[in-house]
């Protein structure tokens, strides 16, 4: 492969990573750049909203004036067609790709990019992907209607299934065997199946991003699985699409009930892996480890820049004097909504950090529409190896009194509702918001 190919490789994985799509995330081992993992998270308001997909990109020598191979790896090893235009062995069927005849002017140019494949892909995901299916321009009747959702509800189920609940299941080592009613199935062959010819270690680079998005995504994944149930009963078979055949397919039953209580379960799972990281810190401590001394240092820096800085009033605290587990305090500034409170976040940082980024938990209730329910953080630092970088996107993602629309960065469902509401409904939020606010004080 020629250096100029390298070097545009290697640009456009920088892009991505840089930039600020919460939805797509791409990753190469070490300095092979020619074999690449993407990771693609589910749109909101479709079946597939957020589950995590993932894709192996491979660059020919040629790149970028012939486009790289692509192929799907959540494929429930070879056994679930999420879409028309995904098939159950990995296929990706795209114009330009070269794998499907599109119009005059999709195909690929070397204009476009990784970027613009993995965008492509995920335009795939919509709403009613039976869309995808030639001929469903002629599809009018009843039947097909019926068909498109049938084919909605059976997609929606194994995306929370298989791209989530089996996906979290693997990373955090919980037995599938003694939930009854769950088909043993090893998410890990989906990874060997999209693991460099060169490399037999699975390639699991989006682990630690995907526990991070479940806790945040945790409410809309029970809100679903909520709805569902009352559509659908447990055992309830899918029904076959037209276009589906012989090793093609997506069988099975409903068993939403099931995925509430495994989902529940690895909730909780995550909870305990970010509190077990406290005794894990400590021992490093006593080990004299560098990442010990490097957190204790970046403890005092940042502990001394709040402390000159009037616009902002912070208590930063070690929880045990353990530079792994941080307590921030954070006062809410005059004319603000936030005026008047006093909220204590506990941020539980791991030994592998920056590999592993730390869990942010609210100990002290707030209605707020980055805030989940259970106390959860969505947030995003810039710097993810500066522990500075990770408190100022605390405090932004709390403070930020106009934020863009954006559907992957709320996790209180019923907060966001009023806040992009009718305007009663955001006076409504203010007036929750303000009430938790006033309430903070005896939490503190």
């Amino acid at each position: 492969m020629s250096n100029q190919s390298i070097l545009r490789i290697t640009r456009e994985l920088s892009e991505i990573q840089r930039g600020s799509d919460l939805s797509l995330a791409v990753a190469c081992r070490d300095i092979d750049v020619r074999h690449v993992r993407a990771l693609i998270i589910g749109p909101p308001d479709t079946p597939y909203e957020f589950g995590f997909f993932e894709f192996t990109v491979k660059f020919t020598r040629d790149y970028p004036t012939k486009a790289p191979a692509v192929t799907a790896i959540t494929t429930n090893s070879g056994r679930t067609r999420f879409n028309p235009n995904i098939y159950s062995g990995g296929r990706v069927c795209l114009s330009i790709l070269g794998t499907w005849r599109g119009e005059r002017g999709e195909e690929w140019s070397s204009a476009q990019g990784l970027e613009s494949i993995l965008i492509s892909i995920q335009s795939l995901m919509s709403q009613n992907p039976y869309e995808n299916e030639p001929g469903f321009e002629d599809a009018k009747s009843e039947y097909d209607k019926k068909n498109q959702d049938a084919y909605v509800a059976k997609i929606r189920h194994e995306s929370l299934r298989i791209s989530v609940i089996e996906r979290l299941e693997d990373y955090l080592d919980i037995d599938r065997g003694k939930v009854p009613g769950v088909t043993m199935y090893n998410a890990e062959e989906d990874y060997k199946s999209g693991a460099d010819d060169a490399a037999d270690i699975p390639f699991e680079p989006f682990k630690d991003l995907c526990k991070r998005r479940f806790l945040w995504y945790y409410e809309s994944y029970i809100q679903s699985i909520d709805e569902e149930l009352k559509k659908h009963k447990d055992g309830d078979r899918f029904e076959k699409m037209p276009f589906e055949g012989p090793g093609n397919t997506m069988e099975g039953t409903f068993q939403y009930s099931s995925l509430k209580s495994r989902i529940q379960v690895i909730f909780n799972k995550l909870n305990d892996e970010a509190s077990l990281w406290a005794t894990e810190g400590l021992e490093a401590v006593r080990k004299e480890m560098s990442i010990a001394s490097n957190l204790q240092r970046q403890f005092e820096q940042i502990g001394e820049k709040y402390k000159k800085n009037d616009a902002i009033t912070i208590d930063l605290d070690l929880v045990e004097k353990n530079p792994f587990v941080w307590q921030l305090v954070l006062f809410g500034r005059p004319m603000t909504n936030l005026d008047g409170g006093v909220f204590r976040i506990i941020i539980n940082i791991s030994p592998k950090f920056p590999d592993v980024l730390p869990r942010v938990r609210f100990e002290t209730p707030i209605f707020h529409h980055r805030i989940s329910p259970k106390g959860v953080l969505c947030y995003d630092a810039r710097r993810k190896d500066d522990m500075r970088s990770h408190i100022e996107a605390i405090i932004e993602a709390i403070e930020e009194e106009s934020p863009a629309y954006d559907p992957r960065t709320l996790v209180n469902l019923e907060a966001a509702k009023l806040f992009w509401g009718a305007p009663d409904e955001r006076k409504m939020y203010n007036r929750r918001l303000r009430r938790s606010v006033q309430d903070s004080s005896e939490f503190s």
